[in-house]
C-alpha cells in the first residue's frame, strides 16, 4: 500500500537549529535593550521652577515657587525662571546661617542682589540667584533664569530673601538613577493648577481689604503668603486740608513705600515731614510689614504718590485735598 505524502512541511534540521537559538537569545536580547533604555534615562536631567507667577495686569503676585517641592537624582540641574513682575531671589543658605541674617532684604548688599557660589551645589555653602524678574523697568538687573546643578543627595532648602518665611521651596536630591516620581510635564500640570488658586487668592483678599479702606486709612497693597496685591488700595481718596491719611502696610512679607513727588535715588531713609505736608518730595522710607505712614495735608490741592518698589506694576495713587 503506498503511503501518502503528509500536508505539513518538513522543516530540516538547520532551520530547526536556527529557531532554537532564535528562541534562546530572544531574552538576551530583551534584556540588552531594557539595561540600553535604563543607561538612557539615567542621564542627567535639566528640570525647570517657576518663580512667582501674576495676573495680566500685574496687580495680583504669588509668592511661590512652582513646583515648591521637586524631587531630582544627583546630578541633575534645576533652572528657576523668573514669571512675574515682583523680585524673588532663589537663595541657599550657608550651614549655620539663619534666615533671620538676611532679612529685610537689602539690595544694596551685592550678596544679595547679585548672583553668589558657582554652577555645582555642594550642600553647605551659601549659593543665590540674585534678583529675578520678567520684566526689564523694575530697577533691577533683568535677570530672567538661574540654574544650578546638583552632586550630592539630601534635602535642601531655598529661600526667596525678599518675602522671606512667606516663600520657601525644598530640592529632593536622591542618587543617580533612582525612579523620578513625576515627569516635567506632571509638574507643570499641578504648578498652573496652583498658580489658579493663587490668582483667586489674591483676588479675593484685595476685595477683603477694599472693604477696610476709607478716605483716611490706605491700605500698602496687602498679602497674606500666598498671594500679594499690589495695589494701593483705595488708591484715590478725597480729604480736607489739615486731615490725615494713614498707609498701612498689613501685609505678611512685602515690602513697600509711600513717595510722593520726585522719587529719590534712595528708597530706603525717610524724606520729608509728613506732618506738615503741602507738596514736593516726601518719602515714607522702606515700610516692612506691620508698618504705617500717616500724611497730614496743610494745602489744598491733588497729589500724586507711588510705591517705588512696584510703581512699574501700577502701584499708584493720588490725594485730592480740598480748602
Amino acid at each position: 500500500m503506498t503511503s501518502r505524502p503528509s500536508t505539513r512541511q518538513r522543516r530540516n534540521p538547520l532551520q530547526i537549529l536556527v529557531a532554537f537559538l532564535a528562541a534562546l537569545l530572544l531574552p538576551l536580547a530583551l534584556t540588552g535593550a531594557a539595561l540600553a533604555s535604563a543607561h538612557h534615562e539615567s542621564h542627567p536631567r535639566t528640570w525647570t521652577v517657576q518663580v512667582g507667577n501674576e495676573s495680566h495686569d500685574q496687580a495680583i503676585q504669588g509668592m511661590s515657587f512652582l513646583p515648591a517641592n521637586i524631587y531630582i537624582n544627583a546630578h541633575d540641574t534645576i533652572r528657576w525662571r523668573a514669571n512675574s513682575a515682583e523680585i524673588h531671589t532663589v537663595s541657599f543658605l550657608a550651614k549655620g546661617q539663619t534666615l533671620a541674617s538676611t532679612q529685610p532684604f537689602d539690595p544694596t548688599n551685592p550678596a544679595e542682589l547679585l548672583k553668589q557660589g558657582g554652577n555645582w551645589y555642594d550642600g553647605k555653602s551659601y549659593y543665590n540667584s540674585g534678583v529675578l524678574t520678567n520684566v526689564s523697568n523694575s530697577g533691577f538687573p533683568a535677570v530672567r533664569s538661574y540654574s544650578l546643578s546638583f552632586a550630592k543627595t539630601g534635602n535642601f532648602t531655598y529661600w526667596c530673601l525678599v518675602h522671606g518665611m512667606a516663600m520657601k521651596g525644598t530640592v529632593h536630591v536622591r542618587a543617580a538613577g533612582t525612579d523620578y516620581p513625576y515627569s516635567q510635564s506632571q509638574y507643570n500640570r499641578a504648578s498652573q493648577k496652583q498658580a489658579g488658586k493663587i490668582l483667586r487668592d489674591g483676588y479675593h483678599l484685595w476685595h477683603e481689604t477694599a472693604e477696610d479702606a476709607t478716605n483716611h486709612r490706605v491700605f500698602q497693597g496687602n498679602d497674606d503668603g500666598v498671594a500679594m496685591v499690589m495695589r494701593f488700595i483705595r488708591s484715590t481718596v478725597h480729604v480736607h486740608v489739615g486731615q490725615t491719611v494713614t498707609f498701612k502696610n498689613t501685609g505678611m512679607g512685602a515690602p513697600h513705600t509711600v513717595t510722593f513727588g520726585t522719587e529719590p535715588s534712595n528708597l530706603f531713609p525717610p524724606l520729608g515731614d509728613p506732618t506738615n505736608y503741602s507738596g514736593g518730595q516726601l518719602n515714607s522710607g522702606i515700610q516692612p510689614p506691620g508698618a504705617s505712614f500717616a500724611v497730614t495735608f496743610t494745602k489744598a490741592g491733588t497729589y500724586s504718590y507711588i510705591c517705588g518698589l512696584h510703581d512699574f506694576m501700577g502701584m499708584v495713587g493720588k490725594v485730592v485735598v480740598s480748602g
